[in-house]
């Protein structure tokens, strides 16, 4: 297909990528929580806390995957913006509401609402961008993606830093517009303000009304969906896509596998084995995020520009075995919070989110443009389903070890074994097929 050039891609872009900052952001919201939130809605009793967390987990994961799959079919039936908007909308409005949960079944629900949203952001969005851009732009598109999503996340984690020096200025605010049983809700019995950053996670609704009017429709799509048959979901299994659909499913699983069932439970893990009160506890799991979330921007950003140079194949390798040694270093380390842990937590970020900037360059290459959103949206968010069983697993696991987060992630985190396999299947496609 000739390229298409369209203005407004300039919108699109950023569009898409405060879109998926906001992602990054609403998926670092629960890790980093998810101690003083479980405490104060389960109670002191450990065990009920992880399987609630576990349960959680799972519940994003599935609905991440459900929404990948609605959304992504949504996007190539009636247009990549007006699909975009309304994942945004959705993902901002549940997690706004997830600040008023009383009970834990309230936080499983509304997080796993937001993650239909948030799931259906990425497929629309990476289809998007990829449309309106002319060919020699892919890796630098890519690592946007992967670096915005997880700048959200460092961004979570700079939140939790400053309301934990800020909380009791956030008290004082709070008291001056709110009645003082509602301030003693919004912050929580240890003041760590849980509830508020999940007030902060609806101000992404206010980015629809930006892009409905200014970010103009994908021309490749309308003329796709001029000349072709709308798209059905079963398309993507047709011999023709079959391989295509599960080869990109079982790269997504081994990435999103890695990252939610080890990685992403390291903040729980520093709460666990630091001493000291609440605030410290908070200073330090922050801190861990903080530096996970810095390796997890470097990996991302990077990861496109080596597949671009070394090849999707290669790439791939080098991306799982140094997941592997990294998370072998992290988890069967030292467990005490120094300089040299968060090290660790650099390096296990840099390889293990690496795949999320790979995967944005690799799967749009392998759907035609009528199924594109469809066929990465269901490949990568499929992932997600495994993953939450593996969160479930891993929960039980953390309580089968005696509370041991580390022995947990290590033995989790053997997964990216895996994908030094899968990486001899990789195409090397380097441009959108019609």
């Amino acid at each position: 297909m000739t390229p298409i050039v369209q203005k407004g891609r300039g919108a699109a872009l950023t569009a898409a990528v405060l879109g998926w900052l906001f992602d990054g952001l609403e998926m670092g919201l629960f890790p980093l929580v998810a101690g003083p939130a479980l405490q104060e809605l389960v109670g002191p009793d450990r065990a009920a806390q992880d399987a609630w967390k576990g349960a959680i987990y799972a519940g994003f994961l599935l609905g991440a995957a459900l929404g990948g799959l609605f959304f992504g079919w949504l996007a190539d039936r009636i247009g990549r913006v007006r699909a975009l908007s309304w994942s945004i909308l959705v993902y901002a409005l549940c997690s706004g509401l997830s600040a008023f949960a009383t009970e834990p079944w309230h936080l499983l629900s509304m997080r796993s609402l937001a993650s239909l949203g948030m799931g259906g952001e990425w497929a629309v969005g990476v289809a998007l961008v990829r449309e309106l851009f002319p060919k020699g732009r892919e890796a630098l598109l890519a690592a946007s993606i992967g670096v915005a999503a997880n700048f959200g996340i460092l961004l979570t984690a700079l939140l939790g830093l400053w309301l934990g020096h800020a909380s009791a200025a956030a008290s004082s605010f709070l008291a001056q517009v709110l009645p003082a049983d509602q301030v003693a809700f919004m912050m929580g019995p240890d003041h760590s303000g849980w509830r508020l950053l999940f007030l902060v996670g609806a101000l992404p609704a206010l980015m629809t009304f930006f892009i409905r009017r200014h970010v103009p429709e994908s021309a490749r799509w309308q003329e796709s969906a001029a000349r072709e048959a709308r798209p059905r979901v079963r398309e993507i299994f047709s011999p023709q896509l079959a391989r295509s659909t599960w080869f990109a499913t079982a790269l997504g699983t081994m990435a999103l596998v890695g990252m939610w069932c080890s990685v992403q439970w390291v903040p729980s893990w520093v709460n666990a084995f630091t001493p000291g009160d609440a605030a410290t506890r908070a200073s330090a799991r922050s801190f861990a995020y903080l530096w996970c979330a810095v390796g997890f921007c470097i990996g991302s950003f990077g990861a496109p520009f080596l597949a671009q140079c070394a090849g999707r194949r290669i790439s791939f390798i080098i991306l799982s075995v140094g997941s592997l040694l990294s998370c072998a270093w992290l988890f069967r380390g030292t467990a005490e919070f120094n300089n040299m842990f968060a090290l660790r937590c650099v390096l296990a970020g840099v390889f293990s989110a690496g795949f999320f900037g790979w995967l944005p360059l690799a799967l749009p290459e392998l759907f035609p443009t009528r199924l594109r959103a469809t066929g990465q949206g269901f490949a990568f968010n499929a992932g997600r389903i495994v993953a939450a069983l593996g969160t479930v697993l891993s929960g039980t696991l953390v309580s089968a070890f005696g509370g041991d987060y580390g022995r947990m992630g290590a033995w989790m985190s053997l997964v990216y074994a895996a994908g030094i396999l899968l990486a001899f299947g990789c195409r090397e496609a380097r441009e959108l097929p019609d």
